[in-house]
Parts: C-alpha cells; sequence; structure tokens
C-alpha cells in the first residue's frame, strides 16, 4: 500500500531527523521542499529559473509555483510506493493542491505532528553545532563531537549559527505558530493528524511514529 506521510513540527521537533530514519526504514523518499528548490535552481530547470526570480527579488514564492516545483518531483519513479513530505505543505492553499493530487492517486496522507515544547527547541538548537569545513552537525547534549569544537570526520572548526541564538529561536517559534496553526487544524479536520510526544529518547519517539504509520 502506498504511504505518504507528511512530518509537520516546530523547528528543533527533530522532523528532517526522523523523516531521514522512516525512509530508510520504508524505503521511500524523503522529500524535503529546501533540497528540492535548491536542486531546481541549480540545475536551471524551467521552473528553477521562475524561482530564482522570487528569491532574487526578496519575494515569497508563489503557492502555484511551490506546488509546481513539489508535483514534478512526485512524478518521479521512486515515488510509486510512497514518500515523506517535509517543510510543505506550509499553507492552505499548498495543503488543498496536494489533496487533491493524492485524490486523483486515491491516496490520503498520514500527517505526524511532533509536539515539543518551546523550552526544549530552545535548549536543543542552542546547543547545535556545524562544522565550516563539511557541514555536519553536532549537538552537545544529545550528540556532543568527541573533541571539543572539533568535527570529527574532517577535524574542521565548529561554529553555531545566528539562528541557533536562543531569542532569535524565540522569533522563530513564534513566526512558526502564527503561520502554521491554520494547518494544523486544516489536518485535524480531515481526521488526518496524528500528535506524538517527540520530547523522548529518538528511538522511542521513532516507534511511536512508525506505530502511527503501520496503523
Amino acid at each position: 500500500m502506498r504511504k505518504i506521510i507528511i512530518f509537520l513540527g516546530p523547528p528543533g521537533a527533530g522532523k528532517g531527523t526522523h523523516a531521514k530514519e522512516v525512509s530508510q526504514i520504508l524505503n521511500i523518499p524523503h522529500i524535503s521542499t529546501g533540497d528540492i528548490f535548491r536542486e531546481a535552481v541549480k540545475t536551471q530547470t524551467e521552473l528553477g529559473v521562475k524561482v530564482k526570480e522570487y528569491l532574487d527579488a526578496g519575494k515569497l514564492v508563489p503557492d502555484e509555483l511551490v506546488w509546481a516545483v513539489v508535483r514534478d518531483r512526485l512524478e518521479k519513479e521512486d515515488c510509486k510506493d510512497g514518500f515523506i513530505l517535509d517543510g510543505f505543505p506550509r499553507t492552505i492553499p499548498q495543503a488543498e493542491m496536494l489533496d487533491n493530487y493524492l485524490k486523483e492517486k486515491k491516496t490520503t496522507p498520514k500527517v505526524v505532528y511532533l509536539d515539543v515544547s518551546d523550552e526544549l527547541v530552545i535548549r536543543r538548537l542552542s546547543s547545535r553545532r556545524v562544522c565550516k569545513n563539511c557541514g555536519a552537525i553536532y549537538n552537545l547534549i544529545s550528540m556532543p563531537p568527541k573533541k571539543d569544537g572539533i568535527c570529527d570526520i574532517c577535524g574542521g572548526e565548529l561554529y553555531q549559527r545566528s539562528d541557533d541564538q536562543p531569542e532569535v529561536i524565540k522569533h522563530r517559534l513564534e513566526t512558526y505558530y502564527n503561520e502554521t496553526q491554520p494547518l494544523i487544524d486544516y489536518y485535524k479536520n480531515k481526521n488526518y493528524m496524528h500528535t506524538i510526544d517527540a520530547e523522548g529518547e529518538r528511538e522511542e519517539v521513532l516507534k511511536k511514529i512508525l506505530k502511527v504509520i503501520e496503523e
């Protein structure tokens, strides 16, 4: 049976991490809209050129164009057994476009909402460190480097991203709740939503996610 999974949750909830794990277990692609946007722009596809025009002008990419890029990716052969979406949809119109597409395919999504407290998000994200050289990500609480400030993989210097400062994180959370609450209500009304307490150990949270998906 085709599995369509949408991950929602605040920044730092573990969406990307768990989406990658579930993707490997179920052998279906993990589609991050950030990644496919970057790829489309880099390879200068027709849609990528249009996206770049908006980005260069500092404008929001319209929902129809966002959906066109996503739909293009969903039509690829590796999505025939299902896919995981991370970072899409972000708005009600995007959710409606996806729903109409899935109706044509006679499938419905499972929406997994990873619920974590603001305090934990701030603690997790402000503890994140990134390698300047190879981009590897560490967490001083849950996944520290073997040597303080040094990347295990390439020996590069680790740094804290400017958007991982506590005050910036608080602002990111406010923006997230304002933008995402309508989407949460939309999926709750359709009975697609499964809320998971994502504050426990990574393995425990993964078990809960897999249980919801297999139900």
